[in-house]
């Protein structure tokens, strides 16, 4: 704590902390990096997800035949085209069946689907959770314990002043910020990314029922053609 009001910066008050308070420091800085490549690694697997499920959707409500939708759409694009390659096999397995039975069979075959990827877009989320929720109570045990060891620094000199509290001072703050550092954006984004993954959701349960009832007119259609 020799540093003068003007000798002051960040890295050597971070430098000058104790091993206590950088060991706090290292663990926000590592939350902060983890987050960071949750955030961009998430929101690519999403946007993913949406590109293909809304470019799926219009070809699906423009195409006359559900079949060529199989050849256009590879059945590992991510989103509603693998949700329509599951209910459409089904759909074509089950041919036989009564038209009770294949319809529970598509239903089975899209709800499964969907649990997958809402399991896939939830990936990581927690951790985004974890970490906007925990680190700024980490950097505050570290501002704590930092202030704590200044005022028992301050109880071996005859006189207090300016220049020999605010470096101990500062450096103790300094694990509040790198905790509200890493915590700010990890609750950003969790909002953001869980609002997306809600909606991408809502709109595969839609997608689902969309498919069944045109499976539906389907078989009705092909009854009256059999009827005749």
């Amino acid at each position: 704590m020799q540093h003068s009001l003007e000798e002051m910066t960040i890295w050597g008050l971070v430098s000058e902390a104790s091993l206590f308070v950088q060991g706090i420091m290292l663990i926000l800085f590592l939350a902060s990096l983890t987050s960071w490549f949750l955030i961009l690694w998430r929101n690519h697997v999403i946007r993913k997800m949406e590109k293909h499920s809304k470019r799926f959707r219009h070809e699906f409500r423009q195409a006359d035949n559900l079949a060529s939708l199989t050849t256009q759409y590879n059945v590992i694009n991510p989103g509603l085209p693998i949700i329509f390659h599951s209910g459409f096999t089904a759909f074509n397995d089950h041919q036989t069946a009564s038209d009770e039975a294949v319809i529970d069979s598509v239903e089975r075959a899209v709800l499964i689907n969907i649990g997958e990827h809402e399991s896939e877009m939830e990936k990581g989320l927690s951790y985004l959770a974890i970490i906007g929720s925990v680190s700024p109570y980490i950097g505050l045990l570290g501002t704590v314990w930092g202030i704590m060891n200044s005022f028992i620094g301050l109880s071996q000199v005859e006189q207090a002043t300016l220049n020999t509290v605010a470096p101990g001072i500062a450096e103790a703050l300094i694990a509040t910020a790198i905790g509200l550092f890493a915590a700010i954006p990890a609750v950003v984004a969790y909002n953001r990314l869980s609002a997306r993954a809600n909606s991408l959701s809502s709109s595969y349960y839609h997608f689902g029922n969309e498919l069944v009832g045109r499976l539906k007119r389907i078989m009705a259609i092909q009854t009256a053609a059999q009827g005749k």
